[in-house]
């Protein structure tokens, strides 16, 4: 299936690592020309490399989602005089907060969390849009978490704040899809990436198990009986950035084995 992604330009937050890194190399397989964005100068520079040698198109954003007056100061290059830019597609992607109670969470904590998972995303977004709107086609898609449907014990951050990206992102879709504009949020579950890796690490520690326990316990939950790889999930984020999938917004699209038991 052709994607119609040869002529199409997507910058992927987060993408120096894990999914959002997963995101980047297919979209680039599939000819689109991607912009790597994130704070690692040295993984910007390997990440882009590489999917230079496989034969894609790719350039570096060293991008702090905290620093907001660095993240106006990064955008402008892209967006350019005209306030119009070149990005058909945003993936919103970013790393996730500590792990730890909801009820503990300290006020400073909760501020920072809201500022580098959602309102940078937001940000980010609303600079893009016109641009999207002006040529009547954009892609935008939000990676967030099993946890918004079926909150995940013990990431009491993550399951809050990143079910207010969901509420924004069911908005702002209605508000843009007759300018060809489509907004889909993606819910991963448990996709083999370091992030899993140590979360089941934190889990051993405090249930004094070791972390092969911990996962073969967590794979049990899952009906494949797995845990996703990150290419799985990449693919269908790819779909969604695609021509293709032209109706489908407002949308949230899980992607974990069966794991979500709710309908």
């Amino acid at each position: 299936m052709d994607l119609g992604l040869q002529d199409r330009t997507a910058l992927v937050l987060g993408s120096t690592r894990g999914l959002g890194e997963a995101i980047a190399r297919t979209l680039a397989a599939e000819g689109a020309t991607v912009i790597v964005a994130g704070r690692d100068e040295a993984r910007l520079a390997a990440v882009v490399g590489e999917i230079r040698a496989a034969g894609g198109k790719a350039q570096a954003l060293r991008l702090d989602l905290a620093d907001r007056d660095g993240l106006a100061a990064a955008l402008d290059p892209l967006i350019g005089p005209d306030g119009l830019g070149r990005i058909d597609i945003l993936v919103n992607n970013g790393g996730g907060p500590p792990p730890g109670p909801v009820a503990a969470v300290e006020p400073a904590q909760w501020s920072h969390s809201f500022e580098t998972m959602a309102n940078a995303a937001f940000t980010i977004t609303a600079r893009l849009l016109p641009g999207m709107r002006a040529r009547r086609f954009g892609r935008i898609v939000n990676i967030v978490s099993s946890g918004v449907a079926q909150p995940i014990p013990n990431l009491g951050i993550s399951n809050a704040v990143r079910a207010a990206i969901l509420g924004w992102a069911k908005t702002l879709a209605a508000e843009v899809a007759a300018d060809g504009v489509t907004v889909n949020s993606v819910l991963p579950g448990r996709i083999h990436t370091r992030r899993v890796d140590e979360l089941d690490a934190a889990a051993a520690g405090r249930a004094g198990r070791t972390v092969e326990e911990i996962a073969q316990a967590s794979r049990a939950t899952i009906p494949m009986g797995r845990y996703g790889d990150p290419q799985e999930f990449a693919d269908v984020v790819a779909f969604l950035a695609s021509s293709r999938a032209s109706y489908v917004t407002g949308s949230q699209v899980r992607v974990d084995g069966g794991m979500i038991r709710g309908l």
